[in-house]
C-alpha cells in the first residue's frame, strides 16, 4: 500500500514550462496510492496537453468552468469538496496575483477561490517575475492568507538565464505534499540523531568500517520531519540524498561523531542513535599509505566513545533511543542494551533481514516490553517507529 493511500489531491497546471514537471508529480502522486484530478487552465494546456494527464491520472482533465459534467454546473465547488489537499504546479506569476486579488476567471481561479482545502502554490517564472516588487507583494499577501508556498529554487531557467524562480523539482514537491498532509504529533520537537557508518583510518586509503547503507537511518528522519520534528542528522559517510527539511551535519569517524553529537546534545528533546558506530579504531592512523611485505600486518585497536551511552548519562538527558543490529539472540541483546544504557526505547533487527536493504523488519523494546513491526519498506517501518515514539513522548 503506497503511502498516500486515501488520499485526494487536486493539481492544478497553469501555463509555465515547467508543467512538464508536474507530469512526473502526477505520476509519483498515482504510484502513491493518491486519488489525483487534475485541473487544467487554457495556458497550461499550451505546454502539455489534458491526453498526458488523463492517462497519468487515469481520470478524466477538467479545465472549463461551465463543464456540464458536474451538478448544477458547479465544478469549482464539487471538485474540492473532499479533497485533502490542491497543489497548483506550476503557479505562474499571473495566477499568484490573481489568487491574492481573489480573482476567479477561470475554473481553477475559482476552485481556489471556493475552496476548503488547505491551498499551496508552486511558483514558476523567469527571475525578473519572480523579484518584481507585484510579485513580491502578491507572495506576501497569500502567505499572509495561510496559502503554502513551495519554493522556488534557483538554477538555469529556460529563458536562458540563472536566477530564482525555478519550480522545485517533482520529487521535492512530492516530498512537501506528503509533509504537508501528515499529522504533526512531534510539532516542536528537537530531535537530534546520527545514522550510517563510520571509517577509522588506518591510513590515508584504509580503514575499518561497516556495511551500514544508511537507509534506515535517512528513511527515520525523512518520517520525523513529516511528523513535525526539528531534525539535526549527524551521519556518516552514505551515498543518500538528504531527506527536505533535515539538517545534515557530515562526518567520517566515531569521534568526529561523538564531537559533533556532543556539540548540539544540550538542546535537543530525542536522540536517536541510528549510526553503526565502530567499536574501536586504530590507536595509529599512519600519514602514508602501508605497504605490503610478506610480514604480518598487526594493528592495535583502542574502543571508541559510546556515543549513546554517553547522551543517556547526562544528568538531565533527552529521550534516548538506541537500534540494535544483532545477527542472533535479538530479544535478549535488544532488552540488555535497553537496560544496560538507561534508554528509554530500543529498535531491534536481524541484520540478515534489513543490512543494506530497502526493507527491514524489526522490534521496538521498551519498558512494555516488545512491539513487532513486520517487514516492510524502510519507509514504511519509519513511519511505524515514529508513531510508537511520538505515543511514547505523548504519555505521562
Amino acid at each position: 500500500m503506497g503511502e498516500l493511500q486515501g488520499k485526494k489531491f487536486i493539481l492544478g497546471i497553469t501555463g509555465g514550462i515547467a508543467a512538464y514537471k508536474s507530469a512526473e508529480l502526477l505520476r509519483l502522486l498515482v504510484k502513491a496510492g493518491a486519488e489525483v484530478q487534475v485541473v487544467l487552465t487554457e495556458a497550461g494546456a499550451r505546454f502539455v496537453t489534458a491526453v498526458t494527464y488523463q492517462a497519468l491520472s487515469g481520470r478524466p482533465v477538467w479545465t472549463d468552468l461551465w463543464d456540464p459534467r458536474a451538478d448544477d454546473n458547479m465544478a469549482h465547488i464539487e471538485l474540492g469538496r473532499d479533497a485533502d489537499a490542491i497543489l497548483v504546479a506550476p503557479a505562474t506569476a499571473d495566477f499568484i496575483g490573481r489568487v491574492a486579488q481573489g480573482l476567479a476567471g477561470d475554473l481553477l481561479s475559482t476552485l481556489c477561490l471556493a475552496r476548503e482545502a488547505p491551498l499551496l502554490l508552486a511558483p514558476a517564472m523567469n527571475r525578473q517575475m519572480w523579484e518584481n516588487p507585484a510579485t513580491r507583494r502578491n507572495i506576501a499577501s497569500v502567505t499572509a492568507d495561510g496559502i503554502a508556498i513551495l519554493g522556488p529554487a534557483a538554477g538555469d531557467q529556460a529563458c536562458g538565464e540563472v536566477g530564482m524562480g525555478r519550480m522545485l523539482e517533482a520529487e521535492d514537491l512530492y516530498e512537501a505534499l506528503v509533509g504537508f498532509v501528515r499529522p504533526k504529533p512531534l510539532a516542536g520537537r528537537r530531535v537530534l540523531m546520527t545514522a550510517g557508518p563510520t571509517f577509522e583510518a588506518i591510513d590515508p586509503v584504509r580503514g575499518i568500517t561497516n556495511l551500514s547503507s544508511g537507509k534506515m537511518g535517512y528513511a527515520l528522519a525523512r518520517a520525523l520531519v513529516h511528523a513535525g520534528a526539528n531534525v539535526a542528522l549527524v551521519s556518516g559517510p552514505v551515498v543518500l540524498p538528504v531527506p527536505a527539511g533535515v539538517d545534515r551535519i557530515p562526518v567520517r569517524s566515531a569521534q568526529e561523531m561523538h564531537a559533533a553529537v556532543m556539540a548540539r546534545v544540550a538542546g535537543a528533546d530525542v536522540f536517536i542513535g541510528v549510526a553503526a558506530v565502530a567499536d574501536y579504531r586504530p590507536r595509529e592512523s599512519q600519514d602514508h599509505k602501508l605497504k605490503k611485505s610478506g610480514d604480518v600486518l598487526h594493528l592495535e585497536l583502542v574502543p571508541n566513545p559510546d556515543i549513546l551511552a554517553e547522551v543517556a548519562a547526562r544528568p538531565q538527558p533527552p529521550f534516548c533511543v538506541g537500534f540494535a543490529a544483532e545477527s542472533r539472540d535479538l530479544d535478549r541483546y535488544a532488552m540488555g542494551k535497553l537496560e544496560a544504557k538507561r534508554l528509554r526505547m530500543v529498535v531491534g533487527n536481524l541484520v540478515q533481514v534489513g543490512l543494506g536493504s530497502d526493507d527491514n523488519e524489526v522490534v521496538i523494546y521498551d519498558g512494555a516490553g516488545r512491539h513487532p513491526v513486520p517487514r516492510d519498506d524502510k519507509h514504511r517501518v519509519a513511519e511505524a517507529i515514529v508513531a510508537h515514539l511520538a505515543a511514547a513522548l505523548a504519555a505521562p
